[in-house]
């Protein structure tokens, strides 16, 4: 792999979905052998654009992807549930870097030499290929999950607290899927029904 890549197997780490009141952490790592041109962080891409740069990262790319699921989100909270989700992305790669760059200010103890860069989803294109990846991964889990509960709309705010997906929760309470552990959910699990 060296002589593909050069002295230095660069992988870029990033996660999606620390904040929402649903659904898991997900998170990617990347090795680029190569450049893809328009890499930027998923967040200032449209959902066209990320969709048709993630075909592009996963044929041309090494990637890895992680993710911690809600029941440990909630075991060992948030943040080091996304270590975890870190950790097994870079497991994941079919190769073994030897540099992690990791978006953000927090090591997830990958075993690895790392360098933390704080907004890197804008900096280094290995970081921004895998925010766009784990984007378009939780995102679609999360509109495959609204297929089943439709009244939360999480194929349009993938879990985050926008005002329907509360409005929703205040009705109809919460599924498995609700992150309990989150502030605004605690309030609900007293006084609402869960939905199974």
């Amino acid at each position: 792999m060296t002589d593909l890549f050069g002295s230095e197997i660069i992988a870029g780490i990033d996660e999606v979905g620390r904040g929402p009141l649903a659904g898991p952490v997900v998170t990617a790592a990347v090795i680029l052998p190569k450049p893809i041109v328009g890499l930027a962080d998923s967040k200032t891409l449209s959902k066209k654009r990320r969709e048709a740069l993630f075909p592009q990262i996963m044929s041309q790319a090494l990637v890895g992807i992680g993710a911690a699921s809600v029941c440990e989100i909630d075991q060992l909270n948030i943040l080091h549930a996304t270590m975890l989700a870190m950790r097994r992305a870079v497991l994941r790669l079919p190769a073994v870097p030897t540099l992690a760059l990791v978006d953000g200010n927090q090591n997830p103890g990958l075993g690895l030499r790392t360098e933390l860069i704080v907004k890197g989803d804008t900096k280094v294109p290995e970081i921004s290929a895998a925010s766009i990846v784990a984007k378009v991964i939780r995102d679609r889990l999360m509109s495959k999950l609204a297929l089943k509960y439709p009244v939360y709309g999480w194929e349009s705010n993938a879990g985050y607290g926008a005002k329907r997906h509360r409005d929703a929760m205040a009705e109809q309470g919460v599924t498995a899927h609700h992150r309990r552990s989150f502030a605004p959910l605690r309030e609900w699990l007293e006084s609402e029904t869960f939905v199974a």
